[in-house]
């Protein structure tokens, strides 16, 4: 090569991609990168890795197998690496349309036990008896059902509760995650880094994923 410097490859991994059971796993599914023009095509069909059985659903492309593969093809690139040092790859067979039957089946459960959570929430703290003493305080009447406090009220916990979870139906009124989007967030952080490091584990244990040694 007639180059005063060897070629640079600016490259960052991506978190997280999914991939089907037994296609290849290559360098432009798990990576954005800027290097030569001419590198730019066969770099993003470089082939990393091919997923087996027994590598089950979850796979962890590291890094450092990223670069041994590049410096296989490519020994003259000099390598920038930006972001996480590997991509967690979730494996998917077939997959099959949603059953109905279970969709209501669980939006029933929910719509029942929520119900009941609500209800045992109000008899815990004697909410019918608040609304009794509120409304004799305002009127100076006294009644078994204030109808004038309980259906605004009911109307209330509605409302809150759309508010509070920033949905309505597939309608979200602003772009600031919901408390419960928040919690299936953090959720899934704390499984990527329980599945990163068991994955780091089974590295470790397997030298066909290893990088050869300095």
């Amino acid at each position: 090569m007639n180059r005063t410097s060897a070629p640079s490859l600016y490259i960052r991994l991506r978190k997280r991609m999914r991939a089907s059971r037994g296609d290849p796993i290559r360098l432009g599914h798990i990576a954005v990168f800027l290097t030569e023009p001419e590198y730019e095509a066969e770099l993003l069909e470089l082939e990393l890795y091919r997923p087996e059985e027994h590598d089950g659903n979850l796979l962890l492309i590291d890094m450092m197998l990223v670069v041994r593969k590049i410096k296989e093809r490519f020994p003259f690139l000099t390598i920038e690496h930006f972001g996480d040092p590997h991509t967690l790859v979730e494996i998917s067979g077939k997959t099959r349309p949603p059953s109905t039957f279970l969709i209501v089946l669980v939006w029933l459960l929910l719509f029942i036990g929520s119900g009941l959570a609500i209800m045992n929430f109000h008899a815990d703290v004697s909410m019918a008896e608040v609304h009794r003493n509120l409304y004799k305080l305002l009127t100076g009447k006294q009644t078994e059902r204030p109808l004038l406090l309980q259906i605004p009220y009911s109307f209330g916990i509605g409302i809150g509760m759309i508010v509070f979870f920033n949905h309505l139906f597939k309608k979200k009124f602003n772009e600031e995650p919901s408390p419960l989007e928040v919690e299936m967030f953090m959720y899934q952080e704390n499984v990527n880094q329980y599945v990163i490091a068991e994955e780091y584990a089974k590295i470790n244990r397997s030298p066909d994923r290893e990088p050869p040694p300095p």
